[in-house]
């Protein structure tokens, strides 16, 4: 009888850890994945050895429950204990194998800042259901985002940011209801943004900066209510910028630098609570809306490198704050005024305009 009771606790603790293992499907997948990756210097692949993926495979954490892949978080810059001991950075090179979409209850891919990663993200990864975050920042990944990828609708961060992508954003990108985070800069990514990008409507950061984008600014963006961070600098964007984004909510920071936009400054813009305003580099005219108050509080403040005409508008003392102003390279005119925020800036914030006079410049005013 003890001899049978013994063999039941042998089955059973079998079983049990049997369970508590990882699908050996989800095991043979990493392992095809790691295959396609070659990491020579810090050895992060040395723990994706024995049966059990699910335990001290480094990068890997499965659901508690189901013992099923969920996360794969793989990051070259880290401040684990494991790069620290190293004290270097990570450096790997290879591809994103397709193996990966066999882990089907995957809920996050980070494969960030290796720096050497190439090929194409794989498009059967728009086919993972359950996926809510996907990061391949700083790698040499190329070639097109996914048509498809508009079918993650649990997707929150989309981090596709310092690699080599091209061709243009997929008109289904828009579909991703739940995406809070977009980061697509420093891509070769062209063509228009999406004229229904206002569809996003949990966004509250949106960089595409450092790409190819072409075409005007769709209005539809002022939609986004919780958008509060904007880049669109360094692309080919032309057009005149739309007054309704100076009537988003919480827009905090918007950055339109270095592009080909036209027209005149909005005076919802100057009058909103968007609070960093770089507005550089473009062909923007006419006069620089007079209309600042106690609610305009600007850390930074840059309108250099337009072809703004007329004074500097008197209203601007009554700003609350403005940390910098830049307004160089216009064609402004009359007296810099005196006080806050002049006090503290300098004449090279002022400089190549057609007549401005008064400190900080060193043209006396008649």
């Amino acid at each position: 009888m003890k001899a049978m009771f013994h063999i039941v606790l042998v089955l059973l603790g079998a079983v049990s850890s049997a369970v508590e293992s990882c699908s050996p499907t989800d095991r043979a997948a990493l392992l095809d994945f790691k295959a396609a990756l070659h990491e020579p210097y810090l050895g992060i692949f040395n723990s994706w050895m024995g049966d059990d993926c699910c335990h001290d495979w480094y990068g890997v954490t499965c659901d508690p429950q189901t013992y099923r892949v969920a996360d794969i978080d793989l990051r070259g810059e880290s401040e684990d204990p494991f790069f620290q001991s190293n004290k270097r950075t990570g450096y790997m090179t290879g591809t994103i194998s397709p193996e990966i979409c066999k882990l089907t209850c995957l809920s996050s891919l980070t494969m960030a800042d290796w720096k050497g990663i190439t090929g194409e993200i794989p498009p059967c990864i728009t086919r993972l259901p359950g996926l809510r975050i996907l990061d391949l920042i700083g790698n040499r990944i190329s070639g097109r985002i996914p048509a498809g990828m508009g079918r993650l609708r649990r997707l929150t961060v989309l981090n596709l940011a310092d690699n080599q992508i091209t061709g243009r954003i997929p008109p289904s990108l828009t579909n991703l209801s739940s995406l809070m985070h977009l980061d697509l800069r420093n891509n070769k990514i062209c063509g228009p943004i999406p004229r229904d990008f206002g569809r996003l409507r949990m966004l509250s950061r949106a960089l595409l900066s450092g790409n190819r984008i072409s075409g005007t600014i769709p209005c539809s963006i002022s939609e986004i209510y919780r958008l509060a961070d904007l880049d669109l600098s360094m692309n080919q964007i032309s057009g005149t910028i739309p007054p309704s984004l100076g009537k988003m909510a919480v827009l905090a920071n918007l950055n339109l630098d270095c592009n080909k936009i036209t027209g005149p400054i909005p005076a919802s813009l100057i009058s909103s609570g968007v609070s960093n305003l770089n507005l550089s580099r473009n062909g923007l005219d006419g006069e620089i809306p007079d209309v600042f108050g106690p609610r305009s509080y600007f850390t930074a403040l840059d309108l250099s490198h337009n072809k703004l005409r007329g004074p500097i508008p008197s209203s601007i003392s009554s700003a609350s704050f403005i940390g910098h102003l830049d307004l160089s390279y216009n064609h402004l005119c009359g007296r810099i005024p005196s006080g806050s925020p002049f006090d503290h800036l300098e004449a090279s914030q002022f400089t190549n305009n057609d007549c401005l006079c008064g400190k900080p410049l060193h043209k006396v005013c008649n």
